[in-house]
Formats: structure tokens, C-alpha cells, sequence
């Protein structure tokens, strides 16, 4: 007889429950928060050639375009060792265990018992029992949660994503100005040989009475102004070594053994010849973008499960519970009890506590909204910014490899000049000046270019992958 109650009411709490799904109001993001995506970027297609690429499986390994094997290797063992990626793996987890812990509130719980006493009058009372208990979701608050915790780890996994991006440039970054460095030092190291050339000229000219001390001194102030760059441009280059190293989760002195210096100072950039993807492609391959739209929707599903908190909450409890008389044993003589309650709990009062929760769950999800529509318009702008700057940068490095060819002409040729006494020491100190301001020009010139192709790459979220069919770094 009790069976078939407990039937009855399991029968009509599941027909409450699927009453209430039926008249569940869906929530939305609020049309305001959304943003005009352009169908095409501002600048001209010609400004942002060789900068990008279409192919989502390559643009997570777009350092690879660079050609450089050494830098292959320092990002991919940034991404395997960095200790904030590491940091985030450990929130991913966290994240998805949290999201198991509110999916394990929609089962029952069962908790086992066992007892036993000695009377007085000898031998054991023995007592064992399973309790049980079932929250019977009718109105979707647990479904809400976990919802919400499904969002959260979604939203932590594409963190991780935006921090293996971040990652990724900061080593290319880093590894395009320690190369930057020591092309400088080359070049200041040549015009110091050639400035010391001149000294010596000079200071055979003064033995024969050709140029005056004036000259000599010049030429001599030329010569240390040189040496005196290329202690800074050393001092550069082994504190972005140590910054590498630190980026690979190593000690500071751990690099220089690891990246060698090269025969001859190139600084790196990527390969051209691809297309830029549009602004709708690129706003799903950004992370921070992706983990923002997840926020909001965890956001949105907190809001629905503060608005089911304020209705009623039903429940099925029993025990089932054996006992001996003392001396006994289990199954002879043992008393069975069992016990089932259904109740329901209803809010009556609790000084609109409930209804303000649902509105500090609304702030939450409008604040979570604009988080996203600033990743958004940020997103843009980075892409723009880059492109923009990736032009103007072609455009400078162009002039100045023809300015830095002229220069080097002129000096040699003033040179020669110098020394069959054709012209003066300030013609000569004059070109080679130009000489070495064009030649670190290059190098700079260079060096930025290959900053706005990383930055690029960044902006159009290069250096993760959510697609389960594309290995991660």
C-alpha cells in the first residue's frame, strides 16, 4: 500500500515537472549589447598582404611562417612549460570539476549506516539502514546551475586558449628583438672598424702635416660615440635572453645554451602571400572573444536559476533500516523499518531576499554582456590598428634599404676621396654617420615590421585551437 502511494506521488511531481519546463520563459541576451560586425575590414586588402591567413588548422601555428627553427622551438616550449599556462590548465580543471559537482545535484544521494551496542545483559544489538534522498529539479534551478558551470569551463578552456596566444606572441615578440639586438651590434660593430679605419687615415694625414689635431679629435669622439652603443645593445641582448628563458618556465641563465647566436643577424618575418580572413571569421577564432560569450552566457543561466530559487522545491526522503535484538544475528530475528516522505517547501517570506538575487544575477549578466561587446570592438580595433601599422611599416622599411644603399656608397666614396685629399674630415664623418643612422634605420624598420606581422597574428587570434580535429601546441 505504501509502494503504490509512493508511486502516486513520484507520478504527480513528475507531471508538475513537466508542466513547468513547458512553461518556462527562455532568457536572451539583450539586443543592445550586440554589436555591428562589419562585412570587410577599413583599410585596403594591399595594406594587411602576407599578414594573415584563412586557414584556421596553419593560424594556430603561425610562427612557423617566420622559418626559423630556433623560435618554433622556444614557443612550443613556452606552451608546454609557461607557468600561466600552466595556471590555466589548473583553472580548466577546477572549472570542469565544479561543473561535475552541480551536474551530481540532479541524482539522488544514498548514505549508508551501521551501528552496534553492548547491553549489559550481554551480546550486541546490531543496526544497519541506507538513507536516501532525491531534490526533485521542477522548476530548473539545478538544470540552471549546471548550465551555468558547463559555461564557466567552456569560458576557462578559451582562456587558456587566450593565454597560449598571449604566450606565443610574447616569445615571438621577445625573440624578434633579441635578434633585432644583435643585428644592431653587428652593424654598429662594422661602422666602428670603418670609424677606426678613418682614425688611422686621419692620424697619418696629421703625422704628414695634411690635416690639423682638430680633425684627429673628431674622428677619435666618432669612434668612442660608436663603442659606447654596443655595451647597451649587449646589455638588450642578455636581458631578452632572460626574458625567453623565463617565458619557457626556466631560470633566467637557462637560454643562452639553448639559443645560439647566428652566423649572420637576421631578424625574422613571416612569409607573405596570404589574405585576411573577415571580420565575423576572425571574431570566432579570438579566444578572449569566445571565453567573453561564454561568460555571458553562464551569466545568463545564473539568472535563470535565481528566478527558479523562488518557487517551491519538492523532495522524496526513505530509510530502510534493519536491527537485531541483543545476542542476534542478521536475518534471524532482525526488525525491518522503512520509511518514505515526500514534501514540498514553499517560500512564504524571507524579506524579498530571493527576488534581489535575481536581480544581482541581472547586473551580472549586463556587466557580462558589456565585457563582451568591449572584446568585441577591441578585437576590431587590434586587426585595424595592426594592418594599419603593417603598411606604413612596408612603406618605411622600402625607403630606408634605399636610403641605407646610398649611404654606404657615400661613405665609401668619400672615403677614398679623404684619403687622396679631395675633401675634408667633415665630409667624411658626415657620410658615415648617415651611413650607420640608415644601417640600425633597416634594422629597426625591420624589426617593427616583424612586431606588426606577430601583433597581427595575434589580433586575428592565432596560436590556439578549439577544433577537437586540430592538435593543440
Amino acid at each position: 500500500m505504501a509502494s503504490g502511494r509512493c508511486r502516486q506521488w513520484v507520478g504527480r511531481l513528475g507531471l508538475i515537472g513537466m508542466l513547468a519546463a513547458c512553461s518556462a520563459q527562455p532568457l536572451a541576451i539583450d539586443p543592445a549589447t550586440r554589436v555591428a560586425v562589419p562585412a570587410g575590414w577599413s583599410a585596403s586588402e594591399a595594406a594587411g598582404a602576407g599578414a594573415a591567413m584563412t586557414d584556421e588548422a596553419a593560424l594556430s601555428s603561425w610562427w612557423l611562417r617566420f622559418d626559423d627553427p630556433q623560435l618554433a622551438a622556444l614557443v612550443a616550449e613556452a606552451l608546454n612549460a609557461n607557468t600561466r599556462v600552466l595556471g590555466a590548465v589548473a583553472a580548466l580543471r577546477q572549472a570542469e570539476a565544479l561543473r561535475d559537482v552541480a551536474a551530481a545535484a540532479l541524482w539522488p544521494t544514498l548514505d549508508a549506516s551501521a551501528s552496534t551496542q553492548r547491553p549489559n545483559t550481554g551480546g550486541h544489538n546490531v543496526q544497519a539502514g541506507v538513507d536516501g534522498n532525491w531534490v526533485i529539479d521542477i522548476f530548473g534551478a539545478r538544470r540552471a546551475a549546471i548550465d551555468a558551470g558547463a559555461s564557466v569551463a567552456r569560458a576557462s578552456a578559451a582562456s587558456l586558449g587566450d593565454i597560449r596566444v598571449q604566450i606565443a606572441a610574447e616569445v615571438a615578440l621577445n625573440y624578434i628583438l633579441l635578434r633585432t639586438a644583435e643585428a644592431r651590434s653587428a652593424i654598429a660593430a662594422g661602422n666602428l672598424l670603418s670609424q677606426q679605419e678613418t682614425l688611422q687615415i686621419t692620424r697619418w694625414r696629421q703625422q704628414a702635416g695634411l690635416v690639423t689635431v682638430l680633425e684627429t679629435d673628431q674622428a677619435q669622439a666618432a669612434v668612442e660615440q660608436n663603442r659606447a652603443q654596443l655595451p647597451l645593445l649587449q646589455t638588450s641582448i642578455v636581458q631578452t635572453r632572460h626574458a625567453l628563458a623565463v617565458l619557457g618556465g626556466q631560470p633566467p641563465e637557462a637560454l643562452p645554451a639553448a639559443v645560439a647566436a647566428q652566423a649572420v643577424a637576421r631578424v625574422p618575418q613571416a612569409r607573405d602571400g596570404l589574405r585576411l580572413r573577415i571580420p565575423a571569421e576572425t571574431l570566432r577564432q579570438r579566444a578572449d572573444v569566445r571565453a567573453a560569450e561564454y561568460q555571458v552566457a553562464a551569466a545568463l543561466a545564473r539568472v535563470g536559476q535565481a528566478r527558479a530559487q523562488r518557487w517551491p522545491s519538492f523532495s522524496i526522503g526513505g530509510s530502510l533500516g534493519v536491527g537485531t535484538a541483543a545476542g542476534g544475528a542478521i536475518g534471524t530475528g532482525s526488525a525491518v523499518l522503512a520509511s518514505l516522505l515526500a514534501s514540498v517547501t514553499l517560500p512564504l517570506f524571507d524579506g524579498g531576499a530571493r527576488r534581489a538575487q535575481v536581480r544581482v544575477q541581472q547586473a551580472a549578466l549586463a556587466q557580462a554582456e558589456q565585457v563582451y561587446r568591449a572584446a568585441v570592438l577591441g578585437a576590431l580595433q587590434q586587426v585595424e590598428d595592426a594592418r594599419v601599422a603593417l603598411h606604413g611599416d612596408r612603406l618605411r622599411l622600402d625607403s630606408l634599404q634605399r636610403a641605407s644603399i646610398a649611404a654606404a656608397d657615400a661613405a665609401g666614396l668619400a672615403r677614398q676621396r679623404y684619403r687622396s685629399g679631395l675633401i675634408d674630415f667633415q665630409s667624411v664623418l658626415e657620410t658615415q654617420r648617415t651611413q650607420f643612422a640608415t644601417e640600425d634605420g633597416v634594422a629597426s624598420a625591420r624589426a617593427d615590421l616583424g612586431r606588426d606581422q606577430v601583433q597581427l597574428f595575434k589580433a586575428l587570434g592565432g596560436g590556439w585551437s578549439d577544433d577537437p580535429g586540430v592538435p593543440s601546441p
